[in-house]
């Protein structure tokens, strides 16, 4: 069976994209315009009307992390959705940290930087953006420190949903340096 992936790549919709790609998952991916959100077959798959959504046979499901963490969970390989319930809890944990701590004000930056015209640009949310990362980055620091992934020593879908949150730093050239 295929599972299919609704979004653009240049949205959330690359965090299911990057994940049907690591473990293997065959896949459609529907890459739909912002004008087809609205439209009465994408509203089956998604009532709110964003992306991303994904269809796996009949299940149907939306929301960037909750969609990882089922097809980690589903479609598991090489323990990229740990057996211990403890780290299970914890890819949920870095996963929504992720999204609540680290990516509003990443994404403040970028859209000011790269989807605002000049004249509506707000200087000020920016510079609070910027202000707010040192704190949550430091906790993720700490938590990496004498371990190359989140969960020790193997790559899971911690790891690759906070890639997916952190990868919104690169193109603003965030200086991960202090």
């Amino acid at each position: 069976m295929t599972v299919k992936i609704y979004g653009p790549t240049a949205s959330r919709a690359a965090r299911a994209l990057w994940i049907v790609h690591e473990l293997g998952i065959p896949f459609e991916h529907v890459a739909l315009e912002m004008k087809d959100l609205k439209g009465p077959e994408f509203l089956k798959v998604n009532p709110n009307g964003k992306v991303p959504a994904m269809v796996d046979g009949d299940f149907k499901l939306f929301e960037s992390m909750a969609i990882n963490l089922y097809l980690a969970a589903k479609y598991n390989k090489n323990g990229f959705w740990p057996a211990a319930l403890e780290d299970q809890a914890r890819c949920q944990q870095w996963s929504f940290w992720g999204m609540t701590e680290v990516e509003k004000p990443l994404l403040t930056i970028l859209m000011d930087m790269f989807m605002t015209a000049p004249d509506k640009r707000k200087p000020d949310a920016v510079a609070e953006a910027q202000k707010a990362l040192p704190r949550p980055l430091a906790v993720l620091n700490d938590a990496l420190q004498g371990r190359d992934f989140l969960l020790g020593s193997t790559f899971t879908v911690a790891g690759l949903n906070l890639a997916s949150v952190m990868s919104w730093s690169k193109p603003i050239k965030f200086d991960f340096g202090p």
